[in-house]
């Protein structure tokens, strides 16, 4: 039952603004590029310091989950913007594709190496999805999401496979657009992801949430209903794709746990922080979401982990939950194992 988190952590106040998403970085050049190394050494120290088993980088390298790789690439304007609508949620002003995409050097190799230096610890990358990527511009060139999508799974395929070579030994592709556009997922956006996984042989996993905790998406939950069941529509594609590990969004959210049956033999990264909250869990409560969903998961596939990144959260707050993520995961280990 090996701990981790789905993705960001806070960046210092130092190089970014605190709680802030798409904060502007606040060191140039030179300065910048030691800033992130210090902010990932710092973002590797905590995540040791409260035991997580499989530690990322905490994206302290990227403003924001998609548009950091989106801005290597070539074929995208990032002057040419146009306000589009995110996730069928909140409307946003995104730069537009204006001809064929592709990816003129490695994104983030250079961080995956430096991280794969300072441990031994396996080490988990996260990339954004295709579906999530096309859903985070305005496409002027393709007018076809599914075609730009397998571009892009394309593209991410070719930085995994150089991940993978850096020594990394999870790749997570982070697809929060499955939870909204159901019939593309399965027409083709599970096809795209298992593109973009193509050809590994590190594990992979596909990380499906409901966002981060800002306004935007907190205000979108309470629509949702008494139950949030949108993980079926995708859940029995998933299951029999090549995909090794589903993430998923669990505490405190109103998913009825009884889904994850539906991925039964997958290996399960069950969301057992809220990170839409500044309150800190007691180890008991994510003990009991860790029970929960040993009725649906084999326990040696169970990986205890976050709903989401933890971005937006003081570091003080994402500390605590770290920690409150490995005690409870701990809770468990000695009911199951002794």
């Amino acid at each position: 039952m090996p701990t981790s988190t789905a993705g960001s952590l806070p960046k210092p106040s130092w190089l970014a603004q605190p709680e802030t998403l798409w904060s502007p970085w606040k060191l140039k050049d030179q300065e910048l590029t030691e800033g992130k190394q210090d902010a990932l050494r710092l973002s590797l120290y905590d995540q040791l310091q409260a035991g997580i088993d499989i530690v990322s980088d905490g994206e302290q390298t990227r403003q924001h989950f998609v548009t950091t790789f989106i801005e290597q690439l070539s074929g995208v304007d990032f002057e040419k913007r146009e306000t589009v609508r995110i996730r069928d949620r909140y409307d946003a002003s995104v730069p537009s594709v204006v001809s064929d995409v592709d990816r003129p050097q490695s994104v983030f190799v250079e961080d995956a190496k430096f991280l794969r230096q300072q441990t031994d610890k396996p080490i988990k990358w996260a990339l954004p999805g295709p579906m999530t990527m096309v859903d985070t511009l305005y496409d002027d060139h393709y007018r076809s999401r599914e075609k730009l999508a397998w571009e892009f799974a394309r593209i991410l395929n070719e930085e995994a496979r150089e991940l993978e070579a850096a020594g990394v030994n999870i790749i997570q592709f982070d697809e929060p657009a499955f939870n909204v556009f159901f019939d593309e997922v399965n027409d083709w956006g599970i096809a795209a992801l298992e593109r973009a996984a193509e050809g590994l042989n590190c594990e992979t996993a596909v990380h499906i949430c409901y966002g981060y905790g800002i306004k935007a998406n907190t205000d979108w939950k309470k629509t949702l209903g008494s139950e949030w069941k949108q993980y079926e529509r995708a859940f029995p594609k998933l299951q029999s794709s090549s995909i090794d590990i589903i993430s998923l969004e669990c505490h405190n959210s109103r998913v009825p746990m009884e889904l994850i049956e539906l991925i039964r033999g997958k290996k399960v990264m069950v969301g057992a922080i809220d990170v839409a909250s500044d309150t800190i869990e007691t180890p008991e409560a994510v003990a009991d979401t860790l029970r929960m969903a040993l009725q649906f998961v084999d326990a040696e596939k169970l990986y205890p982990s976050t709903n989401c990144g933890m971005a937006p959260l003081s570091r003080r707050v994402a500390r605590g939950k770290l920690n409150a993520l490995s005690s409870g995961a701990q809770i468990i280990r000695k009911e199951l194992f002794g």
